[in-house]
């Protein structure tokens, strides 16, 4: 086997190339021989500055390394679609065709049957394979779909050389058959493609939710202390976790408050209402003093100790006292 070399490689396939017959194939086969040279040349990168390798429905270019990287990306971004548009229009239904392309870049070498083989070879056709960029060019209503290897992204794309759209380009993960492969899709990642999940992609796990008594699950079945527990971070424990507490009962609503409250309306009472120290209230009839709450001191002169006039008083005995007339709202209450 030859040392292996550096090269820019540009991978060209043509979609559902086995649908057709051998006549169509062949068309096909030379159609594609076609759009890309043109492409090559109006890129004014000579057939001297590259080699070739078919694979039937595919043809792979392994371009010099003197030739800039960014010049093959513009000719495949602009050019090539040109190219095949120009070849469509001419031909019938069953002849026009698609292309899947991928651009990257590494070393590789010829073997002694004249074969181009290469680890970075081998991951340039997996990207041009992957469901992924096939969902793309289905979906998409242009002709051709392109992605392009982590290394042309970091090394080219993402520096937004003249005539290549970074903005653009989509970080897509690629599924294959030796793994998740990263690469950059040009337009919409396509909402039917299978994008291989990144490592640690599913994020953290989730956090442990405390229980009644204020530990959280731990490992191999423990138990981990809550933020209230007290002692160690951490125990363990052979015994069964307990079920979950049974709700607490709500408490009982508080009584109101005594007394008596009134919420809109006429008040009416039946009988007697009697707050504090209440005389001669009978029935719904006052007859006499009405006294609010306890009185004190001593009683007036001719009247007896409940503060009542006697039976046979006269009218200037049972008049109130200029002590007893007070303004309205002031002393004890009286009724109004």
């Amino acid at each position: 086997m030859n040392d292996p070399v550096n090269r820019t490689m540009l991978l060209v396939d043509i979609e559902k190339f086995s649908d057709r017959d051998d006549v169509e194939q062949a068309f096909l086969r030379r159609m594609l021989y076609d759009v890309v040279d043109r492409t090559m040349e109006r890129a004014g990168i000579d057939e001297t500055l590259r080699l070739r390798a078919d694979q039937g429905d595919s043809v792979m270019e392994f371009i010099d390394p003197n030739v800039p990287v960014p010049q093959v990306l513009r000719s495949v971004i602009s050019e090539l679609p040109a190219q095949l548009k120009a070849v469509n229009r001419m031909a019938s239904r069953g002849a026009q065709m698609r292309l899947r392309t991928v651009v990257a870049s590494g070393f590789i070498a010829l073997d002694e049957r004249g074969v181009w083989v290469g680890g970075d070879l081998n991951h340039a056709c997996r990207l041009l394979d992957a469901d992924l960029l096939r969902a793309a060019l289905r979906e998409r209503p242009g002709d051709v779909a392109l992605c392009v290897s982590q290394s042309v992204w970091t090394g080219i794309v993402r520096h937004h050389h003249l005539g290549i759209p970074a903005e653009e380009f989509h970080e897509v993960t690629l599924a294959s058959k030796n793994g998740p492969l990263p690469a950059w899709l040009l337009g919409p990642v396509p909402a039917s493609g299978q994008a291989a999940p990144s490592p640690g992609a599913s994020g953290p796990a989730p956090t442990p939710v405390p229980d009644a008594s204020g530990e959280r699950p731990g490992p191999a079945g423990g138990t981990e202390a809550g933020p209230s527990g007290g002692g160690s971070a951490s125990t363990s424990t052979s015994a069964p976790a307990a079920g979950p507490a049974p709700a607490a009962a709500p408490a009982p609503a508080a009584p109101p408050p005594a007394g008596i409250h009134f919420t809109g309306g006429a008040p009416a009472f039946g009988g007697s209402l009697v707050i504090g120290n209440q005389h001669g209230v009978s029935g719904g009839r006052v007859d006499g003093d009405v006294v609010m709450g306890s009185v004190g001191g001593p009683p007036r002169p001719g009247r007896a100790s409940d503060g009542h006039a006697p039976a046979d008083a006269t009218p200037e005995q049972d008049a109130p006292s200029p002590d007893d007339r007070q303004p309205p709202g002031t002393g004890e209450a009286g009724p109004r």
